[in-house]
């Protein structure tokens, strides 16, 4: 079960001095991606980011939820670093006119990058402002070329319990799977995400491949992706399957419907000491709300 989330102490960021050299140990964890797109060039300032002040590499880097690896928001940092992510190859299957097995340096090669600075809303409360380095998941999804009956996304991470500590527990069915409508999957704010901050995607933060649907709860944004498949009914997605009266299989943000052990009314900007409030969809409601037209929203959480 996830845990109710505790305000993150000051003493629980890593020094900033141990990040000085990050360059060199991203660098060191995907040697082959530098050697393809040695300048991770991307365009910037895209017209879907948010104009809100960026949430420091420091505190992003450090506190975030990958329970593949811990339990634990801050300590995820040591058990991810040797997470070998070259050579890395992701299956794309199902309902398609295109399956295929790609290596993560194909995508690199085949979508441009685009920086898109997206606000990330934890369902536990807390939320921040990153600049994600991507490409839009409609780009993949096109290439793919979908069947008619195809009308889900699952994504799957990677399932490896000597490099990934925290699947050794059985605190969830391993290995963690999410899903997204089709039309949810091709909407442009979708972004299948391999870097942050200009850089390549640390570990801890889900190299090399994750999800980033900003209008919905941090836990719809898999990470360490290595299978995505196209199908016709509604995925089975590890939270929903675990406790579907606290998560939901839409997961969009909506401050009106409380998780049950606390409200979702009010959200911490890490950071920040003062709370504000919670935006509906994450403040991206002019964006997707009409993809859920007549849908109750308090009934599909």
């Amino acid at each position: 079960m996830a845990k109710e989330h505790d305000d993150m102490k000051s003493s629980e960021i890593t020094d900033k001095a141990l990040y000085l050299n990050r360059r060199e140990f991203i660098a060191s964890a995907a040697t082959a991606a530098l050697s393809t797109k040695s300048d991770l060039s991307y365009a910037r300032n895209s017209d879907l980011s948010t104009s809100e002040g960026q949430t420091s590499f420091d505190v992003v880097a450090n506190y975030n939820n990958f329970y593949e690896f811990s339990m634990g928001k801050t300590d995820i940092i040591d058990l991810a670093k040797n997470l070998r992510v070259r050579p890395w190859t992701v299956s794309v299957e199902g309902l398609i006119n295109n399956p295929r097995v790609y290596d993560i340096d194909d995508l690199l090669r085949l979508f441009p990058l685009e920086e898109r600075i997206y606000r990330f809303r934890c369902v536990e409360g807390w939320s921040m402002v990153v600049p994600w380095l991507g490409f839009p998941l409609a780009e993949l999804v096109k290439h793919c070329r979908p069947q008619s009956d195809a009308r889900y996304v699952e994504f799957v991470t990677l399932h490896d319990t000597k490099q990934m500590p925290g699947q050794k527990t059985n605190v969830l069915a391993w290995p963690y799977v999410e899903g997204l409508r089709l039309d949810e999957a091709l909407h442009p704010l979708t972004l299948m995400v391999v870097g942050m901050y200009g850089e390549l995607l640390p570990n801890q933060n889900g190299a090399p491949l994750r999800l980033i649907v900003p209008w919905k709860y941090g836990f719809k944004s898999v990470k360490s992706i290595v299978r995505l498949r196209f199908i016709q009914r509604q995925p089975l997605t590890t939270w929903n399957v675990t406790s579907p009266n606290e998560y939901g299989f839409y997961a969009n943000v909506n401050p009106h419907v409380s998780h049950p052990r606390w409200s979702q009314a009010k959200e911490r900007r890490l950071g920040e000491f003062t709370k504000r409030d919670t935006m509906m969809f994450n403040g991206y409601a002019n964006q997707v709300a009409h993809l859920y037209s007549g849908i109750d929203l308090t009934r599909n959480f």
